[in-house]
């Protein structure tokens, strides 16, 4: 941790040596152990739906060691010498940076990223009540469905399943809503999206704030119509972290639960549609590879809700992003998927985006 007093200067006196540092520690890891009944299940699935790609996805998800990871920045921080350091460390920014000069009062903030083409994880930073981190650590991908979603200064956005609260930060990195509702159903990841805000958002924002813990199919019939911009970054057979399960009694009770997620998914999604106004647009992703919680889920949802379209990602966006991250190719496509490869270890993350019409 760098605390406030010591800053980011002290943490990286040496750039070289806290290199060789982290990659000891890193090395020093015990390796997690596969499950292979779920690798099973995984190999079955995947070589049919991803082919080729899924020999390579294979390879970078059964070595944690040469996982990737981002360093999201937090405006609201003093950062001068943190990006000095990233930088002098190796990292470079995901997105390319505009001047501040360029940018009018209604601009988006420019996100600031980090990453590295090595898998250095720099330390994460603990949390002390009445000072902000400086900077939050995730899988870069899972910023695509923000920047999908585009939220503009003043909107009323809503985060449907909003733990552990990366996404939450990344839109306000990019924009100040109006209000940004953040929900969570599991009462222990609740409490850590409320530990996540009150590490990184300063309390002159926190009126913004509406943090509840609700079931998010209820809420689109709570506030139809009420929302700018929706998020659903659904709960899912998240393939990085179920690759691992503990033991294979857990990896076939996860297996068996993994039947039931598209419903469960496709409810969330129709209540977001409820909750977004005419003309506002619904981000829905997961960081799982599996068709059946990705395109099928979209498709099935576009073919029973009436009075809403399909939006292409924006190709500026797949372009800007494309020299880092993996997409797969799909046709038709109803979104857009990252899938880890060798050296573009980022994802898995699936984003599809829809606009309610009417």
């Amino acid at each position: 941790m760098f605390s406030a007093k010591l800053c980011c200067i002290k943490g990286f006196s040496s750039s070289r040596l806290l290199f060789l540092k982290l990659e000891a520690q890193c090395k020093s890891k015990p390796q997690k152990q596969v499950c292979k009944t779920v690798l099973k299940h995984f190999d079955a699935q995947y070589s049919e739906e991803l082919g080729e790609q899924w020999r390579s996805a294979r390879d970078v998800l059964l070595n944690p060691l040469s996982w990737q990871y981002g360093v999201l920045l937090n405006r609201f921080c003093d950062l001068t010498n943190l990006k000095q350091c990233l930088t002098e460390l190796g990292h470079t920014n995901l997105l390319p940076q505009t001047h501040p000069e360029s940018h009018s009062q209604t601009a988006p903030i420019p996100l600031q990223c980090f990453i590295h083409r090595d898998p250095v994880r720099i330390p994460t930073q603990n949390h002390h009540p009445g000072w902000l981190k400086q900077y939050y650590l995730l899988n870069a991908a899972s910023l695509l469905p923000v920047l999908s979603l585009n939220v503009k200064e003043g909107e009323h956005v809503l985060d449907l399943c909003a733990a552990p609260g990366g996404k939450i930060l990344a839109v306000l990195q990019t924009a100040t809503p109006g209000l940004l509702h953040c929900n969570e159903v599991d009462q222990h990841r609740h409490d850590w999206l409320l530990k996540t805000l009150e590490s990184y958002v300063p309390p002159t924002l926190r009126h913004l704030l509406s943090v509840t813990h609700l079931d998010g199919r209820s809420i689109g019939s709570m506030w139809p119509g009420a929302y700018d911009k929706v998020l659903v970054d659904a709960p899912c057979s998240n393939d990085r972290s179920w690759l691992y399960t503990p033991d294979t009694h857990q990896g076939e009770m996860w297996l068996k639960e993994r039947t039931q997620l598209p419903l469960l998914q496709k409810e969330l999604l129709c209540s977001a549609l409820a909750a977004v106004r005419p003309g506002g647009v619904v981000v829905y992703s997961t960081c799982t590879m599996s068709q059946a919680e990705n395109q099928s889920v979209v498709e099935a949802v576009l073919a029973s809700y009436q009075g809403v379209e399909l939006l292409e990602l924006e190709q500026h966006l797949i372009d800007s992003l494309s020299d880092h991250f993996c997409f797969a190719h799909f046709h038709p496509s109803v979104g857009q998927l990252v899938i880890p490869q060798k050296g573009k270890t980022w994802g898995p993350m699936y984003v599809s985006r829809l606009r309610r019409i009417y």
